[in-house]
């Protein structure tokens, strides 16, 4: 008997682990500050034509499907799934979230500029706006030490009142980007896309203006992970793996079976 099916088994039980990592990451992090969940793509592998519809089977008849074997199946991509994430209160002045599209832009160590969705800002030793990883957001927003009060407008621009002055002065302008194909770009780790081949170019506006959402002060916006449905996404890929798996054995046994009858 044809080993075939067993590798065919075997297909299946690489793609749904694949798939289980991805649940379990969207799962460590559905407290991860503006984090998009990810979802596993599959498709088929190739299929073994052994007759193709339309083959002659007497003079005046013929196929009318094909007799096709499939191989299996393969996760051919991951996909970021962008949509809002729920808005946390924290009374922080530098916190921001955006409510609508639209990503912050960050400078980050390798010189690429990243892209987030997490507004947990600060500022450095320089009075410059920061990411919690202490990457500088682009373009540059210093903030005077001695400022009392910090106002983030929903359209993004930054004033401050300082002692001597009662009326509060613009000192920066927070900016939005956005792409043809967000889901193009590349996930590199604390919290961060950049940007890819297939996300097309950034297109930076303000917010407000030009299709992108406004900017909250005082908020983060956090994770978009369902727990209930990615738990029932983990029962579903469990039970998966266990007919992949038990599909394995079943061959197993049926040619132990031939082995010792024939």
């Amino acid at each position: 008997m044809s080993t075939a099916a067993m590798h065919v088994a075997k297909t299946g039980l690489n793609a749904q682990q694949f798939k289980m990592q991805v649940i379990a990451n969207n799962l460590a992090n559905v407290n991860t500050t503006g984090f998009k969940r990810d979802r596993a793509n599959f498709e088929t592998l190739m299929y073994q034509v052994v007759k193709e519809a339309g083959a002659q089977t007497a003079d005046d008849t013929a196929l009318t499907s094909p007799l096709a074997v499939g191989t299996g199946v393969k996760v051919v991509s991951t996909q970021k799934l962008f949509t809002q994430g729920g808005l946390v209160s924290t009374d922080n002045s530098l916190d921001l979230a955006i409510d609508g599209s639209g990503f912050f832009q960050a400078l980050l160590p390798d010189g690429r500029v990243g892209y987030t969705r997490a507004g947990a800002f600060s500022r450095n030793s320089e009075g410059l706006l920061t990411t919690t990883s202490g990457y500088v957001v682009q373009p540059q927003i210093e903030i005077p030490d001695d400022a009392t009060n910090i106002n983030i407008a929903a359209n993004g621009t930054v004033s401050v009142t300082v002692p001597g002055n009662d009326f509060a002065e613009d000192v920066g302008q927070v900016s939005l980007v956005n792409f043809g194909n967000p889901r193009g770009l590349m996930p590199v780790g604390q919290n961060f896309l950049v940007e890819s081949t297939e996300s097309g170019q950034p297109q930076e506006g303000v917010p407000l203006a030009g299709g992108f959402g406004s900017v909250l002060q005082g908020f983060v916006e956090g994770s978009n992970v369902n727990v209930v449905q990615q738990l029932v996404d983990m029962i579903e890929t469990q039970r998966a793996y266990e007919v992949s798996s038990k599909s394995i054995t079943a061959v197993d046994e049926m040619m132990s079976y031939i082995n010792r009858n024939l």
